[in-house]
């Protein structure tokens, strides 16, 4: 596909992207949650009940994540924005900063940020790569017991959608980059873009995900070599 054609492109990526910078993956059969319960450690219902379990599982993340470093998919991403002559944007359902450290500009976390946290009493957010407690009050508000992950929830409502939105609604090409198609909204995006029937979606994936057979054209690999491959393709 000519670049030549396209003026808008989001691009929609998973925990695939990341898995090559030695972040886990979820729902692989060596994913995180084979190793816990996603219902203690990732539900509000999980942190009311065990707090202290719930820190302890996002303080080691947090951890692993400031000594991640992005890789080749991820960097060819950030060429691809400052080289394409046109809106590209960002759609991560990933809580890491590897597409900030990778160099990409204009990025949506729907699910959060790792490196964040939120006071559930009033709402503050602010940049934290410390361990969290709930003995650590928080900076704004000085209440204990509120700080949290800046991250979404099973059962929580994805965050920024009122942003999402219109870019597929005004996207000429669609990628789903690393991601399985079956957490939703997410996994209901190259739907609602084929249903506008203006743009071209293409999956690019280590294997087919769920929803592989509604894209236009799927490529399957590891995401090291074929987003770079499809990057320097589109802006050839």
């Amino acid at each position: 596909m000519s670049s030549k054609s396209i003026n808008a492109i989001v691009i929609l990526t998973g925990a695939g992207i990341s898995a090559e910078s030695g972040l886990g993956t979820f729902r692989d059969k060596d994913g995180i949650w084979t190793k816990v319960n996603l219902e203690d450690v990732a539900t509000p219902e999980g942190f009311a009940r065990d707090p202290v379990m719930v820190h302890e599982f996002y303080n080691s993340r947090r951890q692993n994540l400031q000594n991640a470093e992005p890789n080749a998919a991820h960097k060819a991403l950030a060429r691809l924005e400052a080289e394409f002559d046109g809106d590209v944007t960002i759609v991560t359902q990933n809580v890491d900063d590897l597409h900030e450290k990778g160099g990409s500009k204009n990025i949506i976390h729907m699910h959060g940020e790792l490196l964040k946290i939120r006071c559930g009493n009033c709402g503050s957010v602010r940049e934290w790569l410390q361990d969290l407690s709930q003995d650590i009050p928080c900076p704004a508000c000085n209440t204990h017991g509120f700080l949290r992950p800046h991250v979404v929830w099973f059962g929580e409502m994805p965050l920024l959608l009122c942003d999402i939105e219109p870019a597929l609604s005004n996207c000429d090409l669609f990628l789903s980059i690393g991601t399985s198609g079956n957490v939703y909204p997410a996994a209901s995006y190259v739907s609602q873009v084929r249903q506008l029937g203006r743009a071209r979606s293409v999956e690019l994936n280590l294997e087919p995900s769920e929803g592989a057979t509604l894209f236009d054209e799927c490529i399957h690999g590891p995401a090291t070599e074929i987003v770079p491959a499809f990057v320097d393709q589109l802006l050839a």
